[in-house]
């Protein structure tokens, strides 16, 4: 219940849980309480996911997403912790990581509120190249809600000198763009989280080509361009 109440803070009363993270107040038990919530929600839309496919494909991407966030989260967290103390920024690397586990909580419930559309979906078409382009479709509005998040936490967080702040504002878009970069990166390494109908189940498939490419070739495939293998 507390893991819920939290979610509910962030989402009613954003500010006020931004305040409590500057303050330092109760951050084990929020960074938990976010944590335990991102994970469950990560774990049932990626059983969404995978469900299109198989059962074992279901229980893969349940898996296989809460990671893909966590490893992101790791990866990408000291560059923005360490570009901030070069700005000025007196934000602990505990209060950088909490406000990032709000970004991600926040995505994790915008995904987990279209699960619902993405069953329609499922249950309505059995286009694999459609399914897949919504679902990055998706993703970009969750992850683009989650770093609205984030941005107005390291203003309430941050420090309020002027030239700093402008300087930690160009860190924070640079370092948006290297978290998408590195989580799209990412769930290509360790794809399949849908899975193609015509290919038997495997939890993870052969390095090559990349994200961004494969997105392009799928959409030519739904406009009739080519066919992608």
């Amino acid at each position: 219940m507390k893991d819920l109440s939290v979610i509910e803070t962030i989402l009613r009363n954003r500010f006020f849980f931004f305040n409590e993270i500057r303050d330092g107040i109760d951050l084990p038990g929020k960074m938990r309480a976010m944590l335990v919530s991102s994970l469950i929600f990560f774990a049932l839309y990626g059983g969404v996911m995978g469900s299109t496919h198989s059962l074992w494909q279901a229980l893969s991407s349940a898996l296989k997403l809460p990671v893909l966030f966590l490893a992101t989260l790791f990866i990408c967290a000291p560059t923005l912790y360490f570009f901030n103390v070069l700005f000025g920024s007196n934000q602990s690397l505990t209060q950088n990581i909490a406000l990032i586990l709000t970004a991600i909580t926040v995505t994790a419930v915008i995904l987990l509120s279209f699960a619902p559309i993405t069953l329609f979906f499922l249950l309505t078409t059995s286009q694999y190249q459609f399914f897949k382009l919504l679902n990055v479709g998706i993703f970009s509005i969750a992850g683009w809600m989650g770093v609205r998040f984030l941005a107005q936490g390291m203003r309430v967080v941050s420090d309020n000198g002027s030239g700093a702040d402008s300087g930690r504002g160009w860190v924070l878009r640079l370092w948006m763009l290297l978290y998408a970069f590195v989580g799209s990166q990412l769930a290509w390494t360790i794809r399949p989280f849908i899975g193609a109908p015509s290919i038997p189940f495997e939890p993870f498939r052969q390095l090559g080509g990349n994200f961004y490419t494969n997105i392009f070739a799928s959409i030519g495939e739904i406009l009739g361009f080519f066919i992608v293998s």
